[in-house]
């Protein structure tokens, strides 16, 4: 892996399995078992956003790798970027559970959580010192 690419998709394929199995396997469970009382909805929640977060992985990791950015995305900002998508979705679950979710509100949250990840990526990309190369001495003209 080079210093300017992000890793490559295979390396989030553990991950992304574990967190596939768990998520869906763990809703899958949680519905047909269970009353839809306090702690089993917010089980649905967790277990959604691991979900999504799962699901999204190796496609956020794909669109890192191939569109790469300065500085190249780390594996942690692959992962925050596949936790906000799980965060919004079940956002959304929350905010049509109450029936207040309307398309507004969809863009709204949409374009806060966009914004959030833009400003941490420039944060980074100001804190960003590009890897020197061995340059071949200068001789000085006599």
């Amino acid at each position: 892996m080079s210093l300017n690419s992000p890793p490559p998709v295979k390396y989030f394929f553990p991950a992304a399995i574990f967190l596939f199995i768990l998520g869906w396997g763990g809703l899958a469970l949680l519905v047909l078992n269970t009353l839809p009382t306090v702690l089993p909805r917010w089980l649905f929640f967790f277990l959604l956003v691991l979900a999504l977060a799962g699901t999204v992985l190796p496609v956020v990791a794909f669109l890192n790798r191939r569109f790469p950015s300065l500085p190249p995305a780390t594996p942690a900002v692959i992962i925050r970027q596949a936790t906000w998508v799980g965060l919004f979705g079940a956002t959304l679950a929350w905010l049509q559970m109450g029936r207040v979710l309307t398309s507004p509100m969809v863009l709204l949250l949409l374009i806060g959580l966009g914004l959030v990840e833009f400003l941490l990526r420039l944060s980074e990309r100001s804190q960003y010192k590009p890897p020197q190369t061995a340059r071949p001495e200068e001789k000085p003209d006599d």
